[in-house]
């Protein structure tokens, strides 16, 4: 149950009513929020008066879901905005890992030179294997950030684990929570506590309420800047690096109130099949793309396969223009 109390009750009230009720408790435009859990169907009578409005739900799916707030949330990045009615998908550029200050000042100047707002760059890598690159971490870091100042673009990257969150939220414009991290509440904790946009990559094993109630975890910490990407499935299929899974995406614009970016570069796993991949997410009507783009992806040190090199990007972006026109929507 979600409950908005009515303006002015007192935080001893509050205190006093929240834990009886096992709730959660923020702020939002200045007016205070409880959310229980599902089992909570009805406010006890000497709590009804300090109540103004309540929603019920079967599930916790919660804070993100269409039955509390109908229209999709709108979430800033910079000086551009996607969600909301805006009608705006964000295309977000760069290598798969910061490798050089070299190789990532190639690529700040090619997005840049696009027109693009953002970078995304790793830096903390969450390899499936420890004898491959790790990533240049802290370092990589301060290169992404001396690029946002010399560039002027936003940056994102992921963060891998609890240990370095706060550094990533200091100094990155959204914080990406990786699809193997998307269960480290230590990372989702610290993410609800600031008001930076959020990012959180579905996990290859994650049915969709689970992605949900991810995002459920920064929203009840008071974080309402938290954005979905798809990033593909785990499933029986060997050819390809996963199954990207549009008919998910189809199922959290039907019932979640949050953003969708996608990120056809690891569903595919191979660069032949991004733009194809591409084209067909933009025709949903979605608020952003996440492709990997290297300018020699033969030499990338993490993911080679699937970046694609500036020339093959730049003319996607070019295509994308109008498959996005075609369903109502603009290219940023």
């Amino acid at each position: 149950m979600i409950i908005h109390l009515k303006e002015g009750v007192s935080q001893s009230v509050i205190e006093e009513w929240s834990g009886p009720l096992k709730a959660l408790h923020f702020k939002k435009d200045d007016r205070s929020v409880l959310v229980t859990e599902t089992s909570v169907k009805e406010i006890p009578a000497g709590f009804q008066t300090y109540v103004e409005e309540s929603w019920v739900f079967d599930n916790d799916i919660q804070l993100a879901s269409k039955k509390y707030i109908k229209e999709k949330r709108e979430v800033r990045i910079g000086d551009v905005s996607i969600g909301g009615q805006t009608n705006q998908t964000i295309l977000i550029g760069g290598p798969c890992s910061v490798e050089s200050e070299g190789q990532i000042r190639n690529s700040a100047e090619f997005i840049k030179s696009l027109g693009l707002t953002t970078l995304r760059g790793g830096c903390y890598k969450p390899r499936t294997s420890p004898y491959s690159f790790q990533g240049l971490g802290y370092e990589g870091l301060m290169l992404l950030k001396k690029m946002r100042e010399e560039f002027g673009l936003n940056i994102i990257t992921e963060a891998r684990d609890a240990t370095h969150i706060d550094e990533i939220i200091e100094h990155s414009d959204v914080i990406q929570i990786g699809a193997k991290a998307m269960y480290d509440q230590g990372i989702l904790r610290a993410c609800a506590k600031t008001n930076k946009p959020v990012l959180i990559k579905r996990g290859f094993g994650t049915t969709l309420k689970e992605f949900a109630q991810a995002a459920e975890f920064v929203l009840s910490g008071g974080n309402e800047n938290v954005i979905l990407c798809e990033r593909g499935l785990r499933t029986f299929e060997t050819n390809t690096r996963f199954t990207l899974d549009l008919c998910g995406v189809a199922w959290l614009q039907e019932h979640v109130n949050l953003p969708i970016v996608l990120d056809p570069s690891h569903a595919m796993g191979y660069a032949y099949g991004v733009p194809s991949l591409a084209k067909a997410c933009v025709a949903m009507g979605i608020d952003g793309l996440l492709i990997e783009t290297h300018p020699d992806p033969s030499v990338a040190k993490s993911d080679a396969s699937q970046q694609l090199d500036h020339e093959t990007f730049a003319k996607l972006l070019n295509e994308l223009k109008p498959v996005a026109s075609a369903v109502g929507y603009s290219m940023i």
